[in-house]
């Protein structure tokens, strides 16, 4: 029998490593591309549906489905039902398999980025869980929200070492042509959780990322201090209406 080197299980475990990185890649953006496939399925049948209602069993991880809802109406009104799973007249009892069994598949893993779409109503004192449906648009959304609070912006710089987080916001060009830079973003709390999801989401769907994040300049200089990598990106943001 030949002897195994050190060398060779350096290499070995090398290879291991990377197989088990691209993997985890793969998983995550197939998790959301499920989510985006029951999302369609959903909106077609009923365009008005913004979140999936399912039970949750954290100890067994398993899910009954218990209708769709749409967006809350006013500020003290809850989520409107669209469809309760009880009412098999409806368009989406048809769907109702597929789409409990899609979105099992999309949370199964436990760091599946769907998760971040998951939220338990605070206004109901049963055992429900709100799957979140992504936007159409992503980008777009992203967007939407950033000019919300920067009107100015033209485009973000994201840490993908922190899930996406944006380190600031770019607001077009100043007259020596130096690009105008906010580090530090106005948006409260919960505008910046929602943009750091969607932009987790961007960065684990390949298509997306290839098509809306790009490298940034070589004297690009971390607004921090902080050291930078090829996981700091810039988006450059489309335009909202």
């Amino acid at each position: 029998m030949t002897p195994v080197t050190s060398d060779q299980i350096a290499v070995f475990a090398q290879q291991r490593a990377e197989l088990d990185a691209e993997r985890r890649r793969i998983q995550k953006a197939y998790c959301l591309t499920v989510l985006d496939h029951v999302a369609a399925k959903v909106r077609q049948a009923c365009p008005e549906s913004a979140y999936i209602g399912v039970a949750y069993d954290g100890k067994t991880r398993e899910l009954d489905l218990l209708g769709v809802l749409g967006e809350q109406t006013s500020p003290l009104g809850g989520l409107p039902w669209v469809w309760e799973a009880s009412d098999e007249e409806h368009p989406l009892a048809e769907l109702a398999v597929e789409i409990e069994a899609d979105v099992e598949t999309a949370l199964e893993p436990y760091d599946s980025p769907a998760w971040a779409t998951v939220r338990r109503n605070s206004a109901s004192d049963g055992n429900l869980w709100l799957v979140e449906l992504p936007p159409l648009d992503r980008a777009a959304r992203i967007a939407q929200l950033v000019r919300e609070h920067h009107p100015a912006a033209t485009a973000v710089v994201i840490d993908g070492r922190r899930g996406g987080r944006i380190i600031e916001v770019l607001e077009g060009v100043a007259d020596d042509g130096t690009p105008v830079r906010a580090p530090r973003p106005k948006w409260p709390a919960a505008c910046d959780t929602a943009l750091t999801r969607l932009l987790g989401q961007v960065l684990a769907l390949p298509a997306l990322a290839d098509r809306h994040l790009m490298p940034l300049p070589g004297d690009y200089a971390h607004p921090h201090g902080v050291g930078t990598s090829d996981q700091v990106r810039l988006m450059p943001l489309p335009p909202t209406a």
